[in-house]
């Protein structure tokens, strides 16, 4: 078992079947920004970053092949969260990130 939360975000991804153009996760990408901003709330935190096209082989090693949505946080006791809403509380609850306002 973990001895912190893993928190495992997508990277950017050129995408060969729109031309390579490059996307990223709307999702993943409001998670980055909440951990830029307030750098100082992610010491309890491993953060890994990866690749976009499935199977993402670190998340599934993590939580199982049927939960490889990002972001996913994995709690270090068991557990997990996979949507934004939930990543964003539990980062609220469990590291003392500020909560979106409602």
């Amino acid at each position: 078992m973990v001895s912190v939360d893993t928190l495992f975000l997508l990277h950017d991804y050129a995408d060969p079947a729109h031309g390579g153009e490059t996307f990223y996760c709307e999702a993943c990408m409001t998670v980055e920004g909440v951990l830029a901003t307030y750098p100082y709330c992610d010491a309890g935190l491993e953060i890994v970053r990866v690749p976009w096209p499935r199977p993402r082989a670190a998340v599934v090693a993590a939580i199982g092949e049927e939960n490889q949505n990002c972001p996913a946080l994995v709690f270090a006791e068991g557990g997990f969260v996979n949507d934004l809403p939930g990543v964003l509380e539990a980062l609220h609850v469990r590291h003392g990130f500020p909560r979106p306002h409602p």
